[in-house]
């Protein structure tokens, strides 16, 4: 049975250019950075689960909510085979008891913060933002895009992107935890315009202030699906 089951919805993402150096001290052991045309990218993204549910039960007033994560993109060779997945800098949800059990079975950075979100739609066009108080400052992050879906292309960016399905969460400097999560391959939004206002140094430590003074190379919306996230098993560094 899988660890748990929502659907991911409105996936908001803004994609940032970052020295490989910064991620470092984040990387977990048995893994490498997974490159784009050889530029190392860290993402902003938001979106809402839905009808979440732990070991198939759902949790009263837990099945809907908002999260927003920094992460940046690895990759782990098991055999001739490459997982490709991503490293959590920060992911915020508001509901306490959600940081706790990703935490303490995971060891992932879930934190809890207050959240609200708003998808609004005209006869030619959606918004969806998603805001967050980080020590009682809001941020926010929203992305307006035509409301008609396509594929994401074989090969593209946006595929990158969004077609990592590994979670790896560094333990320590000798363990890592790593957990599957799947789903089907999703459609995207064309966007039109964005608004980030956000003190990345606030929200994600010092090492990412420096993206407050950055523009995103790109900007993303994507559909989501139905997901899974599967049990943990752990990575022991060679000796």
């Amino acid at each position: 049975m899988s660890f748990l089951t929502a659907e991911w919805r409105k996936l908001a993402i803004a994609n940032y250019t970052i020295d490989k150096s910064i991620l470092s001290a984040y990387l977990p052991v048995g893994t490498e950075l997974d490159l784009w045309n050889d530029t190392c990218y860290v993402s902003l993204i938001g979106f809402l689960f839905k009808n979440t549910k732990l070991l198939g039960f759902s949790i009263p007033f837990h099945a809907n909510f908002e999260e927003v994560n920094l992460r940046f993109y690895v990759k782990r060779k098991e055999g001739d085979i490459w997982k490709r997945g991503v490293v959590f800098i920060k992911e915020i949800v508001p509901k306490f008891a959600l940081s706790v059990v990703a935490n303490t079975i995971y060891n992932e950075n879930y934190e809890t913060m207050p959240m609200t979100h708003s998808w609004t739609e005209t006869e030619d066009d959606r918004t969806v933002e998603y805001r967050w108080r980080c020590k009682n400052e809001w941020q926010s992050f929203s992305v307006n895009a035509n409301k008609g879906l396509s594929e994401i292309a074989a090969g593209s960016e946006t595929e990158f992107i969004t077609e990592h399905y590994w979670g790896y969460a560094r333990y320590s400097d000798k363990k890592t935890n790593e957990y599957e999560v799947r789903h089907p391959k999703w459609a995207q939004y064309k966007v039109n315009s964005y608004h980030i206002a956000v003190d990345f140094g606030l929200t994600y430590g010092e090492n990412f202030r420096f993206l407050n003074n950055e523009q995103p190379i790109s900007v993303m919306l994507a559909e989501g699906s139905d997901i899974s996230v599967e049990g943990k098993s752990v990575i022991y560094k060679e000796d």
